[in-house]
């Protein structure tokens, strides 16, 4: 059996038959409709014209043995015998041929053609980078902001390793835009990705906007301070900037504990 030659162009049923043919004497018998598009490479209505092909042509050799046991005794009657069988049969499968033949070429053009560039449309997703040109000036307020507000709330200079290395230290007014606007981020990105537990997408949707609010609070504090030329924040805002970084902790480590728990 000869494979059938790949083309850039369909071909047509009567160029596929003679591939059928050869297909059909390996098997022994005729191919199913899958075994033809298969081994053909070809759509569901070239697969129906080529088998009704095959079948119409293959009904002849099937008419002979049946009057072969009438032929061995009575010459007379076997004549008659065959006569009624032949019309049904030449009835039954030109339909066949002319309704599937004609439209067979036209739509496998049609599917080769026009599903290619819906595939290709289909997985084309939305550019991501302008976000980097968005996120840019709203790092440097935001972060210029909590800075500020940390500055007017008693963040400072700080020695985290006294004894140690009494040379380091370090501002503690930027631990509170990189724990508030990252958890804020990162409680958005889960709330919004849809492949985590019911439970954890709740407590991540209002942990988020909780968190987008306290910093957009927390920069109109700044502002407001900074704007009346007060130095020092009262007590009740230093009160609530002072238990950010411990909320925070509390809040990260609950998302991920509950972003890994399945339901």
């Amino acid at each position: 059996m000869t494979a059938p030659t790949l083309s850039a162009f369909p071909r047509p049923v009567e160029d596929l038959i003679p591939a059928a043919r050869d297909l059909a004497d390996h098997l022994g018998e005729i191919p199913s409709r899958n075994r033809l598009k298969k081994e053909l490479r070809v759509g569901g209505p070239k697969a129906d014209a080529i088998l009704a092909a095959l079948t119409h042509t293959a009904t002849p050799p099937h008419a002979e043995p049946a009057t072969d046991p009438a032929d061995t005794t009575p010459n007379p009657l076997a004549d008659p015998a065959p006569m009624p069988d032949l019309p049904p049969i030449t009835d039954d499968t030109p339909p066949a041929v002319s309704e599937q033949a004609a439209p067979a070429a036209d739509l496998g053009t049609n599917i080769t053609t026009e599903a290619i560039p819906t595939a290709l449309t289909a997985n084309r997703s939305a550019v991501a980078w302008p976000v980097v040109l968005l996120a840019l000036p709203a790092f440097v307020a935001i972060w210029s902001g909590w800075v500020g507000l940390g500055g007017l709330t008693g963040f400072g200079q700080v020695h985290p390793l006294p004894g140690i290395w009494d040379s380091f230290s370090i501002n503690s007014a930027i631990t509170l835009p990189i724990g508030v606007e990252t958890y804020g981020a990162y409680a958005l990105y889960v709330w919004l990705s849809g492949r985590v537990p019911d439970l954890a997408r709740r407590f991540a949707k209002w942990s988020a906007i909780a968190s987008l609010l306290v910093g957009a609070l927390g920069q109109v504090a700044y502002h407001l301070l900074v704007a009346a030329g007060i130095t020092s924040a009262p007590w009740w805002i230093t009160t609530a900037v002072a238990c950010l970084p411990v909320a925070v902790l509390g809040m990260g480590a609950a998302l991920a504990h509950l972003v890994r728990t399945h339901d």
